[in-house]
């Protein structure tokens, strides 16, 4: 076991392994640690661990120090240094005409190397324009020509799905995709709806390969002979993911019919001629999916609806007698007339062979329903006021008071103005 500290660097999200000595390292930490090139800035990822021996490649190189504020003070430096060194760069490529696309540049932590990303359909000769870079610099000066998913590596983005590049967040290396994937997983093979920003084909094919050729093994291929429950027939399409393919019958082969996979017995795997194919008179038996009872939490049965008027009656609901109650708060805010008859309430039908009049008829009662067959009168909310006694003969009488509209033909008296025809 060897006891050692994974930092990452800034131009990848590659982690290696450098030995801590004596330091005790804490993840997050900024570290010094010595490189090929020379002392780099780096960060700590995971702190002291062990490790296997086999996982360590040798030589180890070790961690000099932990990053102080001078160190902090030099990196800032660089990086203003690598912004102008950009700039420069691009106006010497334009000044030579050479074919290349400048990507990226890095500067060492000790200032003594100049680093160059750059990008060219082919081979570009920039000796001029290193021996430019160095007499301004006064550096050792590196070109590198990478390719596009490299680049896409370095400058970051979003891809289709709305998230950040795999490549610019968590893989460290590079997987090969090829367009054979995108065949078994059933995908359109145009180029711009399987590719990816950097122009190449989608890394995230990778991750799904693995389980469709898994399912690709156990479904059968296109034209494959197969008995199903309903007969014999031809496949003519396959699901990999539900696990469902579609059958043509022999005894209906303009209609297909769908089967799940444990439904059919695969007699001829792919393409060919029946000829020998013996079918079994046993028919494979139907896949019934069990259906799940939906579990609802306990929280709602606890919400309820609670009336904020226990005692006044619900809207819609019917009182004593058949009357909604609409009709009898009506009805009791008018006092004995009356209330006003609710529009949900139609008139019972009367017989055809009845021969009287309508003058004949005894007045409806307004707000109430009239009952049928003899049937007892509905209890009415509230007792009829009773009648006023008639005055006697010799006792003066008194007009009812007008309450509305223009008065004609009024005399002096009470209620009247006092002015009296001549």
């Amino acid at each position: 076991m060897t006891e050692v500290v994974s930092v990452r660097f800034r131009s990848g999200c590659k982690s290696y392994y450098f030995n801590p000595g004596q330091l005790q390292v804490e993840p997050g930490r900024d570290v010094i640690v010595e490189t090929a090139q020379g002392a780099e800035y780096a960060i700590c990822v995971e702190g002291n661990h062990p490790v296997e021996d086999h996982q360590v490649v040798e030589p180890l190189r070790r961690v000099l120090r932990l990053a102080t504020e001078n160190d902090r003070r030099s990196l800032q430096l660089s990086r203003e240094r690598e912004k102008e060194a950009f700039t420069v760069c691009q106006k010497k490529i334009a000044q030579h005409g050479l074919e290349m696309k400048l990507v990226r540049v890095e500067c060492s932590f000790d200032g003594n190397k100049i680093l160059f990303f750059f990008t060219a359909d082919g081979r570009v000769d920039f000796r001029e324009l290193v021996r430019d870079l160095a007499s301004t610099f006064h550096a050792r000066i590196e070109l590198r020509q990478i390719g596009v998913r490299d680049e896409a590596k370095m400058l970051g983005g979003l891809g289709i799905c709305g998230r950040p590049f795999c490549c610019s967040q968590f893989m460290d290396d590079f997987i090969p995709v090829s367009i054979k994937m995108a065949k078994t997983q059933n995908l359109s093979l145009n180029p711009t709806k399987i590719s990816g920003t950097c122009g190449r084909l989608m890394c995230c094919l990778k991750y799904e390969q693995d389980a469709y050729e898994d399912a690709a093994r156990r479904m059968p291929k296109n034209d494959s002979f197969v008995q199903t429950p309903d007969g014999p027939g031809n496949v003519s399409a396959v699901n990999l993911l539900k696990e469902q393919v579609s059958v043509r019958l022999d005894s209906q082969p303009d209609a297909p019919r769908c089967y799940h996979n444990c439904e059919i017995c695969v007699l001829r795997n792919g393409k060919g001629s029946r000829d020998g194919i013996q079918v079994p008179q046993e028919r494979p038996t139907r896949w019934v999916e069990e259906e799940k009872e939906e579990e609802f939490p306990a929280v709602v049965s606890d919400f309820r609806f609670t009336s904020p008027e226990p005692s006044a009656p619900v809207s819609g609901e019917k009182g004593e007698g058949g009357r909604s109650s609409r009709s009898r708060r009506r009805r009791g805010n008018r006092g004995s007339s009356g209330g006003e008859r609710s529009p949900e309430k139609k008139p019972a039908p009367q017989p055809e062979n009845q021969g009287k009049s309508d003058k004949s008829r005894p007045p409806r009662r307004r707000g109430g329903k009239k009952p049928e067959n003899g049937a007892a009168a509905p209890q009415q909310a509230a007792p009829r006021p009773p009648k006023p006694q008639r005055p006697a003969e010799d006792a003066p009488v008194r007009k009812p008071r007008h309450r509305g509209g223009r008065r004609h033909g009024r005399r002096g008296g009470e209620g009247g103005s006092g002015k009296t025809e001549a």
